[in-house]
């Protein structure tokens, strides 16, 4: 997100848990400067693709972010080496793309390197798809790290996320990851339809 008015309606939803900036000039959900409003309920989050620690370490200081997710091709060296140029207490996550039970099998090289796994739709660069993965591949995850989903979830799938979240018990699935069927155009999210979908799922 990167519109002041809109930060601040999301914000006080109350049922949104953290939101997202993206630092990656292709996106078209880019942001290029500091908002005038932050989030002060959602836990801040800053999105970056194969960004070096001195980047990501000023984006941090300028937007105070408690979570940093790497969205692109960064190694378990690079995680393990991170946190020293962070915050104390900044949590880690990092994306990984499903296509398949192989790709859940390849997160165990980033266990306790990081605290949260996103599992994305696999599609060619670092945006999302927009199409939602099988999510009956995430009854094979046998990591100890806690992930979220993400790719192509709308409003229509309040239902469905319920249902996987008992499916799913047994595992660490604790979040979903809401984009591009919740926005109106590229950043600008709809306040109403994000309330009412999360009512439902919570």
């Amino acid at each position: 997100m990167r519109d002041a008015d809109n930060i601040r309606q999301v914000d006080d939803l109350g049922n949104v848990d953290w939101m997202g900036f993206i630092f990656y000039p292709p996106s078209s959900r880019h942001v290029s400067e500091v908002p005038d409003y932050l989030p002060r309920h959602c836990k801040r989050v800053g999105v970056f693709v194969n960004a070096t620690p001195e980047e990501i370490q000023q984006r941090q200081e300028a937007f105070g972010f408690d979570i940093i997710q790497l969205h692109g091709h960064e190694t378990p060296d690079f995680c393990k080496a991170l946190p020293h140029h962070l915050k104390a207490g900044t949590k880690l996550i990092k994306m990984v793309q499903i296509a398949s039970q192989k790709d859940l099998e390849d997160t165990s090289q980033y266990e306790g390197l990081v605290d949260y796994f996103l599992f994305e739709t696999k599609c060619e660069g670092y945006g999302g798809s927009g199409k939602q993965f099988d999510w009956e591949i995430l009854r094979h995850y046998k990591g100890k790290t806690p992930f979220l989903i993400t790719g192509g979830i709308g409003p229509d799938d309040a239902e469905r996320i319920k249902a996987l979240n008992s499916q799913l018990s047994t595992v660490n699935f604790i979040g979903i990851d809401l984009n591009s069927r919740f926005e109106t155009v590229p950043a600008l999210k709809d306040p109403t339809l994000l309330h009412d979908f999360l009512e439902i799922v919570k």
